[in-house]
């Protein structure tokens, strides 16, 4: 837990990282499994908060509708249009990666939007 810790703590600051964006992810068999993506989520929340830095979390129909315009597309569109939308020449690989890309472009657009509303909302 504390390599990982460091870890996180030293990208913030090395890349002068603004905000952290997370997936909140669903196990509903693998109990295991949810345990140890809790506690690793757990610490990159904590590293973040040390840095004085925000964190947003998105669910993976957030993700889905913000990149798709569908909440329940399938992997392979959710690569296809991360592909699109960032020009890449193949679509992103491993699915991890391709997770985070998408996850991105969520947080991109819903940052816009986001802003707009509160330049709109200031008296």
């Amino acid at each position: 837990m504390k390599q990982i810790y460091d870890a996180v703590t030293d990208l913030i600051a090395k890349f002068t990282i603004e905000s952290i964006v997370l997936e909140d992810i669903f196990f509903s068999e693998n109990t295991s499994s949810a345990f140890a993506v809790g506690e690793v989520k757990g610490i990159v929340k904590l590293a973040a908060a040390n840095a004085n830095r925000p964190v947003t979390v998105y669910t993976p129909t957030q993700v889905k509708q913000a990149v798709v315009g569908y909440g329940k597309a399938t992997k392979s569109q959710m690569q296809k249009m991360t592909q699109a939308l960032l020009k890449l020449k193949e679509p992103p690989c491993p699915d991890h990666a391709a997770d985070a890309l998408a996850l991105a472009l969520c947080h991109a657009r819903s940052y816009k939007v986001l802003q707009r509303r509160e330049k709109y909302t200031r008296p």
